[in-house]
């Protein structure tokens, strides 16, 4: 009987000998594989203390490969996680830890800094799962979820109505937002020709976008102006060139064309309008006559709650403003809202007309005329 037992604690101390030198041999083959690695990169080299320290968290991870891809749990409820900017692979290590994301930070941290992950954990909103394994979660964080919002930017608004709308569905402070527009410097192909003074009223492209919930003022201004500068197309630059105008000119006309016309049909008729207002030679003498640029000059009306009044024809003498194209010849100094895409075309395409005049019938079309003799008629018809 002692003989056997004898035996029997022998065979057991075998058996955990052969154990270890099997996890050792492992170790040894995976350290032998990245000596071999790094011999054939840098010939003969001897091994840096780098790659020492390399080695051996390879060889600590290969240990504990059971725990690298092994969930901590099997609840798959979703959990949700942020990283914040600038945020180290240690700390986003150890929040994973005290949520129960993952069993160690420690070895969580040494995973992604051995396959050169750490660097690429970015910053934003995640939804990770407690049964997800290490490997899964680590990778999951390189690509950021964002949470979005969509808003829509009317054609004809001008920069104070863009900012209720943020005001009233997003984060971003309307303050902010008109600040940004007006003093921010922004570096956009489409502002190459606007005045160092000017706002990039008129450049913040109408339309529906969805954008991340928390952007702020400048990364909103920076999205809308690059839908500008994709929609006006290098062939409308060209265009445009070609009639002898500036996009800041031709921007300028299409926000007046946007707030006067309501069938796009007529829109290029209405630009071939002010287009031939503005030759001095006319009837017009060069001055536009645009209600909607008294209206702009006015501003905002307390007693309505609008930023749009319509003008009653007394009132054009009342604001003296550069933007009251009633009393200054020429172009505004600048858009006076956000143009849409029928308008800015309206301006670089126009009609080949003779017209100087338009007047609204109420029914959102107009009845066009060649002299102001013409015009009165028109008004007496359909007043």
């Amino acid at each position: 009987m002692i003989l056997l037992r004898k035996a029997g604690r022998f065979v057991v101390f075998l058996i955990a000998v052969l154990a270890i030198l099997s996890v050792t041999a492992g170790g040894g083959w995976l350290l032998w594989q990245q000596a071999q690695r790094n011999s054939d990169a840098s010939p003969g080299q001897g091994v840096s203390r780098d790659s020492l320290e390399t080695w051996l968290v390879g060889f600590y991870l290969n240990l504990h490969q059971e725990e690298l891809s092994k969930p901590i749990g099997t609840d798959d409820t979703p959990i949700p996680f942020t990283i914040e900017t600038g945020e180290t692979a240690g700390t986003i290590a150890q929040r994973l830890q005290e949520m129960g994301l993952i069993s160690d930070a420690e070895l969580f941290r040494l995973y992604v800094k051995y396959h050169g992950l750490d660097a690429n954990l970015e910053a934003g909103e995640y939804t990770l799962r407690a049964d997800m394994t290490m490997e899964e979660i680590a990778y999951e964080l390189l690509e950021a979820r964002y949470e979005e919002i969509e808003i829509t930017i009317l054609p004809g608004w001008r920069l104070e109505e863009i900012a209720e709308m943020l005001g009233d569905n997003t984060e971003i402070s309307p303050e902010e937002f008109l600040t940004q527009a007006r003093q921010g410097d922004f570096d956009n192909p489409c502002l190459a020709d606007r005045p160092l003074e000017a706002s990039v009223e008129g450049y913040l492209f109408p339309d529906t976008y969805r954008i991340p919930a928390k952007a702020d003022a400048r990364q909103l201004i920076e999205i809308l102006l690059a839908a500008f500068d994709e929609h006006f197309t290098p062939e409308m630059r060209q265009a445009a060139a070609a009639r002898g105008m500036t996009v800041y000119q031709v921007v300028t006309l299409a926000s007046i064309v946007e707030r006067e016309a309501v069938l796009d049909w007529e829109r290029p008729i209405i630009a071939s309008v002010y287009l031939n207002r503005l030759d001095p030679t006319t009837e017009t003498k060069g001055y536009l006559q645009a209600d909607p640029t008294f209206q702009y000059a006015k501003g905002y009306d307390p007693t309505t709650g609008k930023w749009w009044n319509p003008m009653k024809v007394d009132e054009a003498a009342t604001v003296d403003s550069p933007y009251n194209t009633f009393l200054y010849p020429g172009l505004p100094p600048g858009p006076i809202c956000s143009p849409g895409l029928a308008s800015l075309k309206a301006v670089v395409y126009p009609a080949e007309t003779d017209y100087l005049f338009f007047y609204a019938r109420g029914d959102g079309s107009h009845v066009f005329a060649r002299t102001y003799e013409e015009h009165l008629q028109n008004q007496q018809k359909y007043q």
